[in-house]
């Protein structure tokens, strides 16, 4: 089962106390990058995430986590007024006031705007609730995130064996025009040495045809290179039918189905070969790069 490396997913779960969204997206990559932004006080669970979502089935891929958590009501968080610094800063704006005849505007405003005044007293942290709260929606966002490169997956492997079943009958042709090619030359050069000893009044002799209609058949034999792919297309179809993630291995298969087609297409002297090796390349280029997006 392929999956692909670039997906979306989101949730978002509203209580009482709480607003939480959870946003996970991934584009390609050749290893796991995985980088999570979320609220400061929740800092400490951003190695925890990343672990959570590798657990999970994500092995690949570039991949942002986004958590975001809203505080809806009071009960967390309360302003406190730091009694001393609050009344050495009156005084010292007092003082500022009367030593260079300023307008008195001290205000409640006014003196609120030096934050100073205030302390801020949270309540103790909980880290497992707090673990089990962003779990919840990280699970959505998680379950959506992975439908989603399943879905793609799954339009890429239809669309892979396509172009595989293609390279196949490319391939099942040019071993059709292999044979030809060996027939066509052991002809020919028949022709050619008989036409010339006739010439010559010399007596044909059929052995060293036969010997060279053999070097020559050897030279450009590509029984192994032909069933070296077939090999490459049974792997490459089991590999697409494994439930783990196979963007590198099929990589690699997609270069040994590359190095085959290549000493075909220099070994074949025939320009109908030729011509399937260019078409089976093109096609090749085209599943490289569908497989850059596989997990």
């Amino acid at each position: 089962m392929i999956r692909s490396m670039t997906a979306f997913g989101r949730a978002r779960v509203t209580t009482e106390e709480k607003d939480i969204t959870v946003e996970i997206k991934s584009v390609n990559s050749r290893y796991l990058d995985a980088t999570v932004r979320m609220p400061r006080r929740y800092s400490f669970l951003e190695d925890k995430v990343k672990t959570y979502v590798q657990q999970n089935g994500i092995s690949r891929g570039k991949v942002e986590i986004y958590v975001g958590v809203d505080t809806l009501s009071d009960t967390e968080v309360e302003i406190l007024l730091d009694d001393a610094y609050a009344s050495g800063y009156i005084k010292a704006l007092e003082a500022l006031r009367d030593k260079f005849s300023l307008r008195d505007d001290i205000s409640v405003m006014s003196v609120a705007q030096n934050r100073e005044v205030f302390t801020t007293k949270r309540a103790e942290d909980d880290e497992e609730g707090d673990w089990l709260m962003i779990k919840e929606v990280l699970d959505k966002a998680l379950s959506e995130f992975v439908s989603a490169r399943v879905s793609e997956g799954e339009k890429i492997e239809k669309d892979i064996a396509a172009k595989i079943e293609f390279i196949r009958e490319k391939a099942a042709k040019i071993a059709d025009y292999s044979e030809e090619e060996i027939k066509a030359y052991n002809a020919k050069l028949t022709e050619r040495i008989k036409a010339f000893l006739d010439d010559n009044n010399v007596v044909i002799d059929e052995a060293r045809i036969l010997t060279e209609s053999a070097i020559y058949a050897d030279r450009v034999a590509i029984d192994e290179e032909l069933t070296r792919l077939g090999c490459h297309f049974g792997a490459f179809y089991d590999i697409l039918a494994s439930r783990e993630p196979c963007g590198r291995k099929l990589d690699f298969l997609l270069q040994e189905i590359n190095r085959e087609t290549n000493t075909i297409g220099s070994k074949a002297q025939c320009l109908d070969i030729a011509k399937l090796v260019v078409d089976i390349k093109a096609e090749l280029e085209k599943i490289r790069e569908q497989i850059q997006n596989i997990e």
